[in-house]
């Protein structure tokens, strides 16, 4: 497994738990507003850590920190995650995923083999816009489509997230997005459901890419709030 960096002390990353954050190298999209440009098309700029050294730091934490994040890049596509999750997983960590979707066969696995205590996946946009905002054009989302059906009938708690950019989200696709996903639960459940504020890192994959403000995030969350009424704003103040 490439992993490219960790974040030895997190308070944000996992919800209510302190945590390490481990991210790994690559990813299959291109969002133009990525923050993380080293992980995903600066791969040689980007640091290599072993496993070995990852999982003897994590030795050195146990009763100390209560979780551990697999973030990326995209973590499943890497082919030891699932084994790496469960050492980790031996350790007596919780585990949270971070994950675009796009790659329900390794999900289902991890699913399957209780690695995971935690997802968080990302609604990228509206199913039309889907590729043009993940910077890949034509894409189908159905492999997210899938994962999310995995979820559902995994009994595994997890969050849907957005990250709101003006260059590629109205207040129509929220309402869009919001039908379509909120589609795919049975009546009278609907998924908690984070809209993110972008602010630009410096490191992105692409230039000119702009947030909202909090006041413009707020009326955001309110048309996608008769779909998802669990939907909550996360960076804003």
């Amino acid at each position: 497994m490439r992993i490219c960096g960790l974040q030895k002390l997190s308070m944000v990353d996992y919800p209510g738990k302190l945590a390490a954050t481990v991210f790994t190298g690559g990813c299959d999209l291109r969002c133009p507003f990525c923050h993380n440009a080293l992980l995903v098309t600066r791969l040689t700029e980007s640091p290599v850590l072993t496993e070995d050294e990852v999982l003897e730091f994590l030795k050195k934490r146990q009763g100390l920190l209560d979780g551990v994040v697999l973030s990326g890049g995209e973590p499943l596509l890497q082919p030891g995650a699932a084994d790496f999750l469960a050492m980790v997983r031996q350790m007596g960590f919780a585990v949270k995923l971070d994950t675009n979707g796009f790659h329900p066969q390794a999900l289902a696995e991890i699913l399957e083999r209780g690695l995971v205590d935690y997802v968080a996946m990302d609604i990228k946009n509206r199913r039309e816009k889907y590729g043009d905002t993940c910077g890949v054009p034509g894409l189908d989302p159905a492999p997210v489509e899938e994962s999310l059906h995995l979820l559902i009938g995994s009994g595994v708690d997890f969050e849907l997230r957005t990250t709101l950019v003006r260059n590629f989200h109205t207040p129509e696709d929220l309402a869009a997005m919001g039908r379509w996903v909120a589609g795919f639960f049975p009546e009278g459940t609907t998924p908690r459901y984070f809209l993110q504020k972008f602010v630009d890192s410096g490191n992105l994959i692409s230039t000119g890419c702009r947030g909202f403000d909090d006041r413009e995030m707020a009326a955001m969350a309110e048309k996608i709030r008769p779909f998802l009424p669990r939907v909550e704003l996360r960076g804003v103040e």
